[in-house]
This record gives structure tokens, sequence and C-alpha cells, in this order.
């Protein structure tokens, strides 16, 4: 028999997102999400059967602006898909000053790197105005591989070509910098 969509999610991450609120079980905003479909990169190729199924293995989270959701060096050990709001992404420099990276919004994952490889966080996520996220942990991911190995294989695909086609950026900007020093 298939456990309940909630009696799988654990709590989140040893309480990484205790300081944040939690809306519930993802299956309520399934409609939110597949509504992401047109502008989100992870989900160009999900169809609403799959994000009703993926929304029941994750879990829906509310920050309030000027609230961090991700924090560099933290353990962390899920992804998350941001519903609304906006996120600016930090990271320390070399002198521990932090510096923009980049801004999210609606569509766009992060923490993909750490689901995977259980590695610190790299950067801080910091929610710009009242943000509502989904949630799902390496667990919940190992459990959509057990149960329904299909999905599974469509989640996996679309995270390894992402952080594919992050490092292929990544390293073009590096040679270019390595070309090009006082461009930068």
């Amino acid at each position: 028999m298939e456990a309940h969509a909630d009696d799988r999610l654990p709590a989140m991450s040893a309480g990484l997102l205790s300081h944040i609120e939690d809306l519930g079980s993802g299956g309520g905003y399934a409609d939110a999400i597949y509504n992401l479909v047109g502008h989100s990169p992870f989900f160009a190729e999900f169809e609403r059967q799959d994000i009703d199924v993926l929304a029941e293995y994750m879990r829906v989270y509310r920050a309030q602006a000027g609230q961090a959701i991700i924090r560099e060096g933290d353990e962390g050990d899920f992804m998350l898909l941001v519903i609304s709001g906006a996120v600016d992404i930090f990271k320390n420099n070399a002198q521990a000053e932090r510096q923009l990276m980049t801004s999210v919004g609606p569509g766009m994952t992060l923490g993909e790197m750490s689901m995977i490889d259980g590695e610190p966080r790299f950067a801080t996520c910091i929610a710009t105005d009242t943000t509502v996220f989904a949630v799902l942990t390496r667990d919940g991911m190992a459990n959509i591989i057990l149960e329904k190995p299909s999905l599974g294989a469509k989640i996996l695909i679309k995270l390894v070509t992402m952080l594919s086609q992050r490092l292929r950026h990544t390293s073009a900007r590096l040679l270019q910098y390595m070309e090009h020093p006082s461009s930068f």
C-alpha cells in the first residue's frame, strides 16, 4: 500500500526551514505550480499529471521579505521552486562581503546541487518580498524514483540538464575572464 503524501514528507531537513511559515502539502498548490509550466525551464516538458503527482511529494512554505530561505554554508537536502514572489541570491566573496549574484522569480528552482550531493549550501537566498515556494527533499525525490519511476527519471534528466547548462555557462564566463580579466 502506498503511503499518503504527508507521511512521505519528513520534518523539514532537521528544522532548517523551521523559521519559515509552513503552508502544508504541495498537493493543494498543484494548480499554481502547473501555471508556472510556461515560465519555468524546469517544468518545460511536464504534463499536468506529472505536476499533480510531483506536488504530492512537496511541502509549501511562505517567507516574508528579508527572511533567509537558504544560508550559505548550511546543510541542506532540498531544492525549492518559487511559486510567487522573488528571491535574491548572494555569495560571500573572499573578504566575507555579501555580493548579489542574481534575483529569481516564479518558476525558478534553487538548491538543486545540495539536494543531489548533500554538500553545504553554495549561496544565501533571501526573499525580497512575500514569497511562496514548494520544497522537494532528497527523501521525497528518492520516494518519487521508487514509487513513480518514469516521473523520477524525467526529474533527474531535467536536473542533470539544468546543472550541465549552468556549468557550461560558468565555464564560458571563466574562460572569458581568463582571456580578458580587465573586462570584469
